[in-house]
């Protein structure tokens, strides 16, 4: 635990005090900024009439469900400025299984866009991933770590919360919700000598993010950001709350993370992402922290060929570590892009990705084995962006103390997709 704390103070500095971006991209505002119908695939939302589909539903994949096709979306203010009512429908070919949400907002205040929400959902959910609220209406056209996760939970949930918008940058959110968590996987919390497989939470949360260089532009497809500045500093607090509407655990989280972004006069840039994530009392495997494992469990170099995430480690393994103490630091170097023609300008970035956690009770967790982070998790390498509409290849090198006795494991070759519309 010493060693965890030591790296997070000589880390710590190179986020807040990294250098000042040596470009300064003059700042638009709405009166500045031509008003225009921005692209569906940009903001997530198609709009058709008073009804926007939420383009985030219409197909995945994972390996659990196989393809997964849905619909989904919300009103928008041609149905009403004041209401909105949303939600989805999906079904996995390979799990056969339905998994829907529905919910409806209310606005409280116009000037800071406070809304009041109301959702149920009945869905399943990776083990151990842990996301800032937020983020949630972070859009990609292609989700690609989604296509290699294997380990998921089924869960139930009612959740209540209130999001606000102070002086366009702060975003804030609170949230109460009660859930019913059922197991996909073979595990088992013991806790005050119980085995528990299947249980009830209750939350409340409380997130918030700061982005004091990022302006935002409001169309009828929604709110979204027109100039992309950094820093950006997310906080978020989670308290489990035991014998709440029948809720078995008490637990307490907590989330804190940096985004900071140097760009520079020859072109290249730096993108520097340090996140710390720390939970105390009865928390279950299912509600703790991975580290975005990116690897499929297969034995050759091949066979593991996949599409690599946006910020997940690509030589970690699904379900090799889990943590209730973890911080995680990536660095992507950017280099000037390559001119070999007016429609081949491929991009090469230099990456690299250390993860230091620790857990307090893993014979708590009982049927899935893992190992944990109490040592520092390396891997470095690159991608070579946008060779062909919008294709790419990665490669990565795991090293350090975690390296693998066969070479061959500890390599990671993908290819990767940025698509920009």
């Amino acid at each position: 635990m010493r060693s965890f704390l030591l790296l997070f103070i000589l880390l710590l500095p190179v986020g807040l005090f990294a250098q000042k971006p040596a470009i300064q991209t003059k700042q638009d505002t709405t009166a500045t900024t031509p008003e225009k119908k921005s692209n569906p695939f940009n903001t997530g939302f198609y709009p058709l009439g008073f009804f926007d589909v939420d383009l985030r539903y219409l197909i995945k994949y994972n390996n659990y469900e196989g393809l997964r096709l849905g619909v989904g979306g919300v009103t928008n203010d041609r149905f009403s400025e004041k209401f909105r009512i949303g939600g989805y429908f999906a079904r996995g070919f390979k799990d056969r299984d339905i998994k829907f949400g529905l919910g409806g907002s209310v606005r409280l205040k116009k000037e800071n866009k406070i809304w009041l929400n109301l959702f149920y959902k009945d869905d399943i959910q990776e083990i151990g991933k842990f996301n800032f609220l937020t983020d949630d209406r972070v859009y990609s056209v292609f989700e690609p770590r989604l296509v290699n996760v294997t380990q998921f939970y089924k869960e139930r949930t009612w959740q209540s919360n209130v999001q606000a918008e102070f002086l366009d940058k702060i975003l804030a959110e609170v949230r109460l919700s009660r859930s019913r968590i059922d197991q996909i996987e073979d595990y088992q919390f013991l806790n005050d000598g119980t085995l528990y497989s299947n249980y009830e939470l209750a939350e409340v949360t409380t997130s918030f993010r700061i982005s004091p260089k990022t302006d935002f532009i409001t169309t009828e497809d929604g709110r979204i950001e027109y100039f992309d500045g950094f820093p950006k500093i997310s906080a978020q607090v989670t308290q489990g709350l035991s014998g709440i509407t029948g809720s078995d655990f008490n637990y307490t989280k907590f989330g804190l993370k940096l985004d900071y972004y140097i760009k520079r006069t020859n072109l290249t840039s730096t993108n520097f992402l340090l996140e710390g994530d720390y939970a105390i009392g009865d928390a279950p495997l299912t509600h703790l922290y991975h580290a975005y494992p990116n690897a499929p469990t297969k034995d050759e170099i091949l066979q593991r060929f996949s599409v690599a995430g946006r910020r997940s480690f690509e030589t970690m393994y699904f379900g090799e570590f889990f943590s209730d103490k973890l911080m995680t630091l990536q660095v992507r170097h950017s280099l000037r892009r390559f001119n070999l023609g007016n429609r081949f300008k491929p991009e090469l970035v230099l990456i690299t990705r250390h993860a230091l956690g620790d857990f307090s009770n893993p014979e708590q967790h009982i049927g899935l084995p893992f190992n944990t982070l109490d040592e520092l998790y390396s891997e470095s390498g690159f991608e070579l962006n946008k060779l062909l509409f919008g294709f790419g290849l990665s490669g990565a090198y795991r090293y350090g103390y975690y390296y693998l006795p066969d070479f061959e494991d500890n390599i990671s070759v993908k290819f990767t997709f940025y698509a920009k519309f």
